[in-house]
């Protein structure tokens, strides 16, 4: 017995088709989900940080300024009253307790190393022309800052001084300690950001002024071990103050106008991706459950939707068997019902078949009782006519033979037709291809040509800035030298011409004046410095304008390599094609050839065919008298032959095993 195929069920195929489905859309779409995030909440971050560090330099700045501008409100006091000795004593005791940020006051030193200072000071000195306060302020005729430097108890304090000019010709220099307690206090309590941290340091020595470490103030940024510290000190040195992430830590830089100072602002990228974290694993959790739900619906839609197709299933299984006493009830509207209408039609027309095929088998076996009757008759003509049909029968199986080779190679010569048709078609199709891939690779080049030139003339605008920012860098270097010389030389002048007009008395009164406005002249000169300071930063500005256009050069230059690179897969296609329709083209020539045999062999064979047609002539000759006298007992027993009898038992046969 023949083992019957296995079949699975519909139901299982479209479930195991449909969920897979279902799950791999759903976790795609959580993690793009949580894909974007990631990135919205990484730009927050970085936004955040940039706005907190600003926020940070700008208290800096405004904080140091604010004092700078008490202590120079204090000099130009001082150098308009042109006090005495007890004088400034005086204004000293007065300004002091004036500014938090310098809690010692102002104190003022003479190159002949006298000191004065505030009665309620604690601050000495037992050589003040040797520190470094005095010889930064000796630079400078406006008070400004200096660099961070230890002070005699250990803190680290940043003096602002400048030369005073007090009108005693004596050369002096004023300055006030302002300690960095506040700006520590900036640092470390100014952060906006959840989880961040701060620290400045001073770029001429990698020094860190603050930190929330109390232990690190004062260290070196590079010889700090950990991986943080080591990726700032580059960046640093570098001079590249952009946003950037070093050891996990989302890192921020900030230069303090007017110093040398860079403040650094971090936070821990697990602190950032936190929330994230969270919401990825909420989207999971809910992506499982839409799973769990999704599922559930399907079971219950399919089953419901295949539940009338299962009954039919084992209706059409019973009609196999043999079974046709089955009535089928359709109880829907839709395909499935019309199935099932469709099969009870089937049904019922099998049962009126059946029963005309019982009907029709008993009439056959009454007419096949006659047949034997009239082949009885027809024996003794069929035997003469058997002689006859034995050379029939040799001649008709050459020309059989002669017909099967015919057959064969009209076979092969359709095959040969066909293949040749199918390639040159295939070859017509890459000939069009390779005419659009042509087409495309000249659109590319022409593209390739018009980035060219776009290359040409943003190189070309890039160089005429770098030369004008040359050209102006030049003049202003040239500039700032000259006049920082003059400005020294005349200061010096002044001072010197002051002493000398005070020694002469009354007759040096006329000199004391051009020495005054030549003090006017250097203020003048101070004023300018600064002027040119402006003039530098505009420069700056320019610089970062030719770096732009040199970063969209290169761009520019990348877009076009791109295009080469398109260009040059587009020809190596069209080779490819061009390559691959010769071969196809000498396919169809080798077919051809193919052709030209097969019909030389069947011009041969129907020349053999055509020698055996006249043997079949000769031999139906003799045939025809001897089918004279058959013709009618044929005609009968073609209407009544044995074989019906045996023919309709077996359909009777058959027909039984139904039920009706």
């Amino acid at each position: 017995m023949k083992k019957g195929k296995r079949h699975g069920s519909i139901r299982g195929k479209v479930l195991l088709a449909i969920v897979p489905t279902v799950v791999i859309l759903v976790l795609v779409l959580v993690g793009i989900s949580a894909t974007i995030s990631r990135n919205s909440m990484e730009e927050m971050a970085k936004e955040q940080l940039d706005s907190s560090i600003t926020n940070q330099t700008d208290n800096i700045e405004s904080w140091m300024e604010e004092n700078l501008t008490f202590f120079s409100t204090v000099k130009q006091t001082i150098e308009v009253t042109n006090p005495d000795e007890e004088g400034l004593q005086k204004l000293l005791n007065t300004y002091y307790g004036s500014s938090q940020a310098a809690p010692e006051g102002l104190y003022v030193a003479t190159e002949n190393g006298a000191f004065y200072k505030a009665k309620k000071s604690e601050h000495t000195e037992s050589n003040p022309v040797d520190t470094q306060w005095y010889k930064q302020g000796l630079t400078r005729v406006n008070m400004d800052y200096g660099t961070a430097y230890l002070d005699a108890e250990g803190n680290y304090v940043v003096s602002a001084s400048g030369i005073l000019n007090d009108g005693s010709g004596e050369i002096k220099v004023i300055s006030a300690d302002v300690t960095l307690d506040q700006i520590s206090i900036i640092v470390n309590s100014g952060v906006k950001m959840d989880g961040a941290s701060s620290f400045l340091v001073d770029t001429s020595d990698n020094t860190i002024l603050a930190h929330r470490d109390s232990s690190k103030v004062g260290s070196n940024l590079s010889e700090e071990s950990s991986a943080l510290m080591s990726g700032v000190a580059e960046k640093i040195d570098s001079r590249k103050y952009s946003q950037t992430t070093i050891a996990k830590n989302l890192v921020s830089f900030s230069e303090i106008s007017g110093t040398e100072w860079v403040l650094v602002s971090y936070v821990p990228t697990s602190i950032v991706y936190a929330s994230v974290t969270q919401l990825t694993i909420f989207l999971f959790g809910a992506g499982l459950i839409a799973i769990l739900l999704l599922v559930v619906i399907i079971l219950l839609m399919t089953n419901q939707l295949f539940k009338p197709l299962t009954a039919i299933t084992q209706n059409i299984t019973d009609m196999s068997a043999g079974d046709f006493t089955i009535d089928i009830t359709a109880n829907s509207n839709d395909e499935i019902g019309l199935m099932g209408t469709k099969v009870q039609e089937f049904v019922e027309s099998m049962r009126n078949m059946l029963s005309s095929i019982n009907s029709e088998s008993a009439k056959l076996m009454e007419q096949s009782e006659n047949s034997d009757e009239v082949s009885k008759s027809m024996y003794d003509a069929s035997s003469s006519q058997a002689e006859a049909m034995e050379g029939l029968n040799n001649t008709v199986n050459q020309l059989s033979v002669a017909v099967t080779e015919i057959a064969e190679n009209a076979t092969t010569l359709a095959m040969v037709v066909s293949d040749t048709r199918d390639n040159s078609d295939k070859a017509s199709e890459s000939m069009k291809e390779t005419v659009e891939i042509s087409k495309k690779g000249r659109d590319d080049m022409e593209q390739l040509g018009v980035a060219m030139e776009g290359i040409q003339s943003a190189n070309k605008v890039l160089a005429e800035s770098i030369d004008k920012v040359g050209t102006a860098s030049e003049e202003i270097t040239s500039i700032v030298g000259m006049i920082g010389e003059i400005a020294d030389e005349t200061n010096l002048l002044s001072l010197n011409a002051s002493i000398e007009a005070a020694r002469a008395g009354d007759a040096g009164r006329g000199f004391a004046v051009v020495a005054s406005e030549i003090g006017n002249l250097a203020n003048n000169s101070s004023q300018s410095a600064q002027d040119i300071a402006n003039l530098i930063q505009e420069i700056r500005k320019l610089i970062a304008d030719v770096i732009n256009q040199a970063n969209e050069s290169a761009k520019s230059i990348e877009e076009n390599s791109e295009l080469i690179h398109q260009a040059i897969a587009t020809f190596d296609q069209i080779y490819q094609n061009i390559e691959l329709s010769n071969e196809r083209l000498n396919a169809v020539v080798d077919n051809i050839s193919t052709v030209s045999d097969v019909a030389t062999n069947v011009a041969a064979i129907s020349e053999e065919q055509a020698a055996s047609t006249d043997e079949i002539l000769e031999t139906s000759r003799d045939m025809v008298e001897h089918a004279n006298n058959i013709t009618q007992s044929s005609q009968d027993v073609a209407d009544n032959s044995h074989e019906l009898a045996d023919t309709s038992q077996t359909l009777a046969d058959h027909v039984s095993q139904f039920k009706i």
